[in-house]
Formats: structure tokens, C-alpha cells, sequence
């Protein structure tokens, strides 16, 4: 089942009626004549939000009372409160696919959808860099972007690192805790990965049709459960989950964040301000000035990490010179 945060009116209505009025018990009749619909209508609206894992306390001669608000990112959480202009204004909600990259990329094609976003509770066939498999257990936030950009198509490879400079600015304002960033575009808590990024861009001619961003995010993950799928894979540096940073913080809170902080990213780009976006990534970095083992397709290349080019690209130094990696699996040789 999919859900959308345009097409559930009456459900919303109900639900919205309630997280209102939380304070007491609503009479069916009551939510029945003040929201124009049916008492059956309203019966079976509440049914379905408490399977969306809402808590509803119905008592007889009472009627109903919202006690606490699901977990899920439903598209109709993600777009109350949300301050963006366009990117998270249209959202979509599955509770289980096998990439919400692969949703979004069919959706992309259909101009509506610019800024739209995708999230499922769990993924079966997450995807992550080069082809590899990304764990996607229910507890983490897995999503995608669809967005139109304006900017050149040089700029794509920069994309993925200004999204993930993007994130770190959400985790920081919503759990108080500096994340770092590892080039190209993983974001750690003390020298774990949690969180990751991924592009699949639609080019015609010398322009961008459509970028598709891939969000994973350990947010309520089981750490050691997860740790176990990945350690045999190349690579592999530990997890780590925020639900360890703050108990009390709702997933919805981090995803609005992060949509704002992605759209004010997003118009930097589309304004060609790049140096600001490097110059504030580089900030963040946990990559810049160590020493790195870089695995590309035409073998390994090893140096001190120097900087990163406009195109995202990072340029290294060792005894042979000053090299640009445009892509590549990094290892950090020095702490």
C-alpha cells in the first residue's frame, strides 16, 4: 500500500481533529458533524490511523482520544509543519519496497513530481554505491528525492556531497551533535557510518532531465544486527545508529530538517555558489588532510587528502604529484 500526502483527506481530517484536541475524548458524532461525514466513515477512518501506529483510547459514551502519534513517516507527518518551498511537499509512503530509488525513478519522468519524496519503513533491496546492497531494516529512514535542477551538469558530481553537507546540518540542529563527513558522501558519528547518499542522474543532451537522491539513515537501527550483514564487505569501517545520541526525537523531526536544509543547499547550487558548499564540507570533513587509500577502476591511488575540487572530485598529493579522484572507495591510513 502506498500513501500519498494528497489523495487521504478524510483520514487527515479525523486525525488532525484529534491531535488537536488531544486533551479530551472526541464522540463519533461529534468528529461526524463537525467534519461532515459519516459516523461509519469516521469509524473506519479511525480503524486505519490506529493500524498506522497512532494510539487511539475509545471509550464508550466518551468516544475517542489520541494518547501518542505514530513512528512512521507518513507523507501527511513529513508535510505538516514542513517550511520548504517545493522539495517534501508532495511525499509518498510505502511500509515496504525494494528501493525507493527504483519508485522514484519511474516518477521522476513526470515533471509533477519535482521536489517530491519517497520513503519506505523497510527495504528489501536497498542499493547502495557501485552496485553494492545497502541494509535497510525497518527502524532506519530510507528515501529518495526527485528534483529538476537548473544547475550545470558539472555540478552533478558535487550533488551528492552538498546533500550530505545538507544532512549533517539537520543532525546537528535536531540532535545538538556535529556529525563529520567523509568524502564522497557518508556521514559518521565518531568514526561510524550513519548515514549515506546516492545519485542516479537523467541527462538529454548537455543538461539534467532529473536527479534521483538515495538517502539512507541509521536512525533506530539494531547496530550490532546490521554490523553483522556488513562486516565481510570491502570497507567496512562500524554503524552507527542517532537513537543513541537522543531517545526522544521523532524520525518526522530530522526528515523536515533535513528537506529544509536540502532546498537551501539545492538554491546555492542552482545559484552556481559552490565554493561556499566546499568551503563548509571541508569544514566537516574527517577526510582532508589524512593520508588515504583510494580503490578506482583503474586500480589504488594513495595519499594526504588535500582538498576537494568544484566538481566534487578530490585531489591528492604523493611523491608522483597532485592526482584528481572523481570516484572511489576510500580508506583512511592516518587518524
Amino acid at each position: 500500500m502506498i500513501y500519498n500526502s494528497f489523495n487521504n483527506a478524510g483520514l487527515v481530517k479525523v486525525l488532525t481533529f484529534l491531535q488537536t484536541h488531544n486533551t479530551e475524548y472526541l464522540s463519533g458524532q461529534d468528529l461526524s458533524d463537525v467534519l461532515h461525514i459519516s459516523r461509519v466513515a469516521v469509524w473506519k477512518h479511525i480503524k486505519k490511523i490506529q493500524e498506522l501506529g497512532y494510539v487511539v483510547e475509545s471509550k464508550q459514551k466518551l468516544g475517542y482520544k489520541l494518547v501518542s502519534n505514530s513512528e512512521l513517516l507518513l507523507p501527511w507527518e513529513v508535510t505538516a509543519e514542513l517550511k520548504t518551498k517545493t522539495i517534501g511537499q508532495r511525499a509518498f509512503y510505502l511500509d515496504s519496497t525494494d528501493s525507493t530509488q527504483n519508485w522514484a525513478l519511474k516518477m521522476a519522468e513526470d515533471s509533477e513530481n519535482d521536489g517530491a519524496v519517497i520513503i519506505a519503513g523497510k527495504q528489501t533491496g536497498g542499493k547502495g554505491r557501485s552496485g553494492r546492497r545497502w541494509v535497510s531494516p525497518k527502524g532506519g529512514i530510507w528515501m529518495s528525492v526527485i528534483l529538476r535542477p537548473k544547475f550545470d551538469i558539472s555540478v552533478t558530481t558535487l550533488f551528492p556531497i552538498a546533500s550530505s553537507l545538507a544532512l549533517s546540518y539537520a543532525i546537528e540542529r535536531i540532535f545538538k551533535e556535529t556529525p563529520e563527513l567523509k568524502w564522497p558522501n557518508d556521514v559518521t558519528i565518531k568514526g561510524k557510518k550513519v548515514a549515506g547518499m546516492l545519485v542516479y542522474a537523467s541527462l538529454e543532451s548537455n543538461r539534467i532531465e532529473n536527479l534521483v537522491l538515495g538517502i539512507g539513515i541509521n536512525f533506530d537501527v539494531d547496530v550490532k544486527q546490521v554490523e553483522k550483514s556488513l562486516k565481510n564487505t570491502p570497507n567496512f569501517y562500524g554503524v552507527a545508529t542517532l537513537r543513541d545520541l537522543n531517545q526522544k526525537i521523532r524520525p518526522v523531526q530530522l526528515v523536515r530538517q533535513f528537506l529544509l536544509e536540502l532546498e537551501k543547499i539545492y538554491a546555492l547550487l542552482n545559484g552556481q555558489k559552490t565554493k561556499e558548499i566546499i568551503s563548509e564540507w571541508t569544514k566537516r570533513s574527517s577526510t582532508i588532510g589524512k593520508e588515504v587509500e583510494i580503490s578506482t577502476l583503474n586500480g589504488k591511488a594513495r595519499g594526504m587528502a588535500l582538498r576537494i575540487d568544484e566538481d566534487g572530485a578530490l585531489v591528492i598529493s604523493n611523491k608522483k604529484g597532485n592526482s584528481r579522484i572523481v570516484a572511489g572507495d576510500i580508506v583512511h591510513l592516518s587518524k
